[in-house]
């Protein structure tokens, strides 16, 4: 597929009606999932981005690893996509997406298309409603990382994405030594995209077949 037409046709898609929870599920970790679908009114908001930019013979999509220093993130350490917080002066979610990743990872706003909306997704550790939302742009950005918080910055091949043998299984230990049971992830680049990420970019995977 070329650059063109796979804009086009996530654009296409976009329009219709989403695959939606189905696909989500698909890259759920079930044993904390049950029940936690629906986001209660007192949720915060947060808008977050998945950015499609062209490199070389592929289009890419940019996913930051957080800073496990920030004691003040729920998710630190974690694989995310840009994004962030809503704030009043943003007025709709798509500005907050837009504006946080211009701050996480340096591509300007102005150089960014909007395509659409994907599902919201409700994060019950953090108590957020997430709505992301997809763009590109149409040249290779030049990144520049948040430092206090952004990791690292993966630039994932969508052939990568999209490559089966990447979709896995395993135990997942989080703080506390807590384990999760046979939790399904993408392996990226080396790294474990699991989580309310891993559901978001399942629903993305399904809009690109």
């Amino acid at each position: 597929m070329n650059n063109k037409d796979l804009i086009s046709n996530i654009r296409n898609s976009l329009n219709n009606e989403l695959p939606g929870r189905q696909a989500q599920l698909k890259m759920s970790a079930s044993a904390v999932r049950s029940g936690y679908l629906v986001a209660p009114p007192e949720a915060s908001r947060a808008g977050v981005l998945a950015l499609f930019y062209p490199k070389k013979a592929d289009w890419h999509i940019v996913l930051i690893e957080r800073a496990s220093s920030n004691p003040n993130d729920r998710h630190r350490g974690q694989i995310s996509f840009p994004g962030g917080r809503f704030e009043k002066d943003d007025v709709h979610l798509a500005n907050t997406a837009i504006r946080e990743t211009e701050e996480e990872v340096g591509v300007k706003a102005k150089d960014i298309h909007l395509l659409g909306p994907l599902t919201d997704l409700y994060i019950p550790v953090s108590n957020f409603r997430v709505d992301p939302f997809v763009g590109f742009t149409e040249t290779t950005p030049r990144f520049v990382p948040q430092e206090e918080e952004v990791h690292g910055i993966l630039e994932v091949p969508v052939s990568e994405l999209m490559n089966p043998d990447n979709l896995k299984i395993k135990n997942l230990v989080i703080r506390e030594g807590f384990v999760l049971k046979d939790v399904p992830y993408f392996d990226l680049l080396g790294k474990t995209v699991w989580g309310a990420t891993a559901m978001m970019l399942s629903e993305l995977i399904d809009i690109i077949k």
